[in-house]
């Protein structure tokens, strides 16, 4: 660590210890109640080399995290790419900690109080193919706090892809700082795929500049207890976004997104959908908001929240808001909460299909308008493969094998 990120470190441990951990008592967390994370006495797990089955991909450049520390990286020319550990100050001085809220969000303290390595990644051109950030939690009790700073220069172009997966009842506490220059190209993933035992906290940060493109698509496919938060600045005229989101829980598992696009420039555009699909005695939150700030003209914004329910104890809570200091704006926003309808399911059984594969089609049908729109193949084509398996009859008949 360097000397400015040691200080900010030390100041955020500070901060950690004033704000606790957040409670349900708190507006922006009164769907999830983090108890069974504060109530276990997290440790740092031991470093081990990463199996060539956790760094099997192969695209432009990828780095492997055990645990929250660097055990593998595959370089490629023409990016500048490195672990947070060994950057030096005047690489990280102007990013670390620079857009991440640690004064108000416990956990983005908590992050950058204990982190250990993460990735720093500066785009500088075109750059060819995806970056790979593959981050593994093992073992029980065991935490990590990877921190990812993505920095894409003036008309730069840059796919940067994070998998979470792991084994046993662990926590991962992440962030990502996304900084996105003028006229840059963002195309952000983040894919969790860790098991129902484990614990996940995540914060992206993204500031956009003056005629900045930024996709970000977020797919939570795994983990016990799940928080999202995704907060955008819109900073620089004619700058775009869009939010794409997926998650799909069963058992009692709990996933909570909360978004804010916050339009501070004008002539900028964001749009924004996530999807739920939520079977047994899950339960899924999306806590929406856009801020229209006064400056801001010409805004375009749209916000979509759709939930599927597979059971009737599944559980969802949806809070789109649309926050409007001006009036020259074209903004809207929606939300539903349904289950399959009986005509399409009809049609299908008509067919000759099965109700049980009938229902599987109409749920991957829901699911395809976020999965269909992620540009990177391996990562579309992994997120199909898991949705399938996770499909109602799927999941069933995995817990009956474990028996």
């Amino acid at each position: 660590m360097t000397t400015a990120a040691l200080s900010i470190r030390e100041d955020a441990a500070e901060r950690f210890r004033s704000l606790g951990y957040p409670t349900p008592r708190m507006e922006e967390w009164k769907y999830t109640n983090v108890a069974p994370i504060a109530k276990v006495s997290w440790s740092a797990g031991r470093p081990r080399a990463a199996s060539a089955a956790e760094t099997a991909a192969a695209p432009a450049a990828t780095l492997t995290f055990l645990n929250g520390r660097i055990v593998q990286k595959n370089e490629t020319r023409g990016l500048r790419i490195l672990p947070i550990s060994e950057a030096a100050q005047s690489d990280l001085e102007p990013y670390y900690g620079r857009i991440a809220d640690w004064q108000r969000n416990a956990f983005v303290a908590l992050n950058i109080a204990n982190s250990e390595d993460g990735a720093l990644i500066i785009a500088d051109g075109v750059v060819d193919g995806f970056v790979h950030l593959v981050f593994i939690g093992e073992g029980d009790d065991v935490w990590s706090h990877p921190h990812n700073i993505i920095v894409a220069n003036r008309v730069a172009q840059l796919t940067v892809v994070e998998t979470y997966l792991g084994r046993g009842k662990h926590f991962t506490n992440t962030v990502t700082e996304i900084f996105a220059g003028p006229g840059a190209v963002v195309d952000h993933y983040k894919i969790v795929r860790e098991p129902d035992e484990a614990f996940h906290v995540g914060s992206v940060q993204i500031r956009q500049d003056r005629s900045s493109s930024v996709t970000s698509h977020n797919a939570c496919l795994g983990g016990g207890l799940v928080r999202n938060d995704i907060n955008v600045s819109l900073a620089g005229e004619g700058a775009s976004l869009t939010l794409d989101g997926l998650f799909v829980v069963t058992g009692n598992q709990h996933v909570d997104n909360h978004t804010l696009i916050d339009h501070i420039a004008p002539h900028c555009e964001s749009h924004e959908l996530y999807k739920g699909i939520l079977d047994d005695s899950a339960r899924g939150v999306f806590d929406g908001r856009i801020i229209v700030r006064p400056g801001a003209q010409k805004t375009v914004s749209r916000q979509e929240n759709r939930n599927l329910l597979l059971s009737e104890t599944a559980i969802v809570d949806s809070k789109p808001t649309l926050e409007i200091h001006n009036d020259d704006v074209k903004c809207n926003h929606g939300s539903t909460i349904g289950q399959l309808e009986e005509e399409p399911l009809f049609y299908l059984r008509s067919r000759g299909i099965g109700e049980a594969e009938a229902r599987n089609l109409l749920v991957l049908a829901f699911a395809s308008q976020i999965v269909d729109r992620m540009k990177v193949e391996p990562v579309r084509e992994e997120v199909r493969r898991v949705l399938f398996e996770r499909m109602p009859g799927r999941m069933t008949e995995r817990r009956e094998a474990k028996r």
